[in-house]
């Protein structure tokens, strides 16, 4: 932020921290409110409870500094708390009651922790946060690096660390805290489990922004819904990807673990027994200062658990409006349909109702579409190439013989145009083989599988053999006649056996 006249001049209008603490009530407000909230960990009270306290709080008041000090009644200081100038408290109401209820929001809780540090402190630690700086550096350091050297010097260099202090133990050498350092490291411990609280309203308030802004969004949408909601899902994977949701998250997992609240509780409890701690008189929320992050924290993600079903319900709302309107749009085009029907049959020429340009439909089958064939990945092996000194005959890479079946399915159907069924022989006497038997074999593979026909089908008649020659060329060039002896193949026309039925 910049801290410059015109941004601290603008946050003094508008935040309500700010207004909260330069407001002439602050000290009935902020020691209400912290009685009420803080102090017990109250997520929300509902307005006749809150109404009764702040009622009871009034009459002590009152009582102290005359019944002029504060005119207004309860609820009427409540709702102007809550109003969105002022923005101190939060009014809502839930599905399940018809009471009000109010919550602070995360600007006055701020502005109540920052008036509790006003207070001065009978001890202020630094040895604490001094480590803390450190150990938050070396944590960087160490756990930022990709080199695995590093890493293990760091750890060795960790395991010698223990087992010097392994050794001293064993030889009556323990270091323990002195009192000092137990209750410099114990204030800041409270300091920042009290801070932690705080932090869970200012991310209920930052899913709260968001399902406001989708729903201004959803207002105010004229394209399609798919579009809509992909952006609605991609803005809450942004909250819940981004570094504040990432860091909830992994507080809440590493919190709800069960053997981690068991350690928690075992170790605070032997804390708060050591006699310098007892000293201090720490408050007794912090013994169970992890269940109130538990509370919070389940709270939270209620929250956002009734935003969501708020949403779905908004986005049902919006669905059967649509529905609606194309339900009228419908009944419209129906009305204008009996209407025009009585235009048209009442006169003497009637004209045409609707045309269609096109009244073919082309059907597709799913099974029809090719299946995705994936690429041959080629391996590349890392060696070295040697220079070959053997000498092959090259001829064979020359001599590969492809059969164009395409052409010689062509071929059949051209010649079954003029004819209802042709034999193979007058086949290859019209177009005569040139590819030797590879070519006849692709004949006989078109008669033998039905699927590759097409338009025309297969007769063999075994009682008459038919002698199908071609010449090929020997390795002297010199031209060889081969003969190839078959029962008789008839190529029919495809209706030509319904004809003859």
């Amino acid at each position: 932020m910049s801290f410059d006249y015109h941004t601290l001049s603008t946050l003094r209008q508008n935040h309500p921290a700010w207004r909260l603490l330069v407001s002439p009530h602050v000290p009935l407000i902020a020691s209400f409110l912290q009685e009420a909230f803080v102090n017990s960990n109250v997520r929300e009270i509902s307005q006749p409870d809150l109404v009764e306290l702040l009622e009871d709080m009034l009459f002590g008041l009152r009582d102290q500094l005359g019944d002029d000090a504060f005119p207004k009644s309860a609820s009427e200081y409540l709702n102007d708390w809550a109003a969105p100038e002022k923005g101190w408290l939060r009014k809502f109401y839930r599905h399940d009651s018809d009471d009000a209820q109010f919550d602070l929001t995360p600007a006055t809780e701020k502005a109540i922790i920052w008036l509790e540090s006003l207070s001065q402190r009978n001890f202020v630690g630094t040895e604490s946060r001094l480590l803390i700086l450190f150990d938050l550096l070396k944590q960087l350091s160490e756990e930022s690096s990709a080199d695995p050297t590093i890493r293990l010097e760091e750890l060795k260099k960790r395991k010698d660390e223990i087992d010097v202090e392994i050794d001293n133990i064993l030889h009556g050498n323990l270091s323990v805290l002195d009192a000092t350092a137990q209750k410099d490291r114990f204030m800041q411990f409270t300091q920042q489990a009290r801070e932690l609280l705080s932090d869970f309203r200012e991310v209920e308030q930052n899913f709260r922004q968001l399902d406001r802004s989708v729903r201004e969004r959803i207002t105010q949408w004229n394209g399609q819904k798919g579009d809509l909601l992909e952006n609605i899902m991609g803005e809450r994977d942004a909250i819940a990807d981004s570094d504040q949701g990432n860091s909830f998250q992994a507080f809440w997992d590493f919190l709800m673990s069960p053997q981690r609240q068991e350690e928690f509780s075992t170790r605070l409890e032997q804390v708060i027994n050591l006699p310098a701690i007892k000293d201090l008189n720490p408050d007794k929320r912090t013994v169970h200062i992890h269940y109130d992050w538990l509370e919070a924290g389940e709270y939270t993600q209620r929250t956002v658990a009734q935003l969501s079903q708020q949403l779905r319900r908004f986005l049902d709302d919006q669905a059967w409006l649509e529905n609606r309107r194309i339900m009228d749009i419908l009944h419209g085009i129906e009305n204008n349909a009996i209407e025009m029907r009585d235009e048209l049959f009442s006169s003497s020429t009637p004209a045409d109702f609707f045309a269609i340009a096109d009244t073919g439909v082309k059907i597709e089958l799913p099974m029809e579409r090719p299946l995705f064939t994936p690429p041959i990945k080629a391996k590349i092996a890392n060696i070295d190439l040697e220079t070959g000194n053997e000498e092959l005959d090259s001829s064979a890479l020359f001599s590969q013989v492809i059969i164009d079946k395409a052409a010689i399915k062509q071929h059949i159907r051209q010649s079954l145009q003029d004819k209802s069924q042709i034999s193979l022989l007058e086949l290859c006497h019209t177009r005569p083989i040139s590819q030797g038997l590879a070519e006849l074999v692709a004949y006989l593979e078109l008669a033998g599988d039905h699927s590759q026909t097409g338009r025309f089908q297969i007769v063999v008649d075994d009682s008459i053999e038919d002698i199908i020659s071609w010449q090929v060329l020997d390795k002297d060039n010199n031209s060889i006649k081969r003969k190839a002896c078959l029962p008789r193949i008839i190529y029919l026309r495809e209706n030509y056996l319904r004809e003859t039925h």
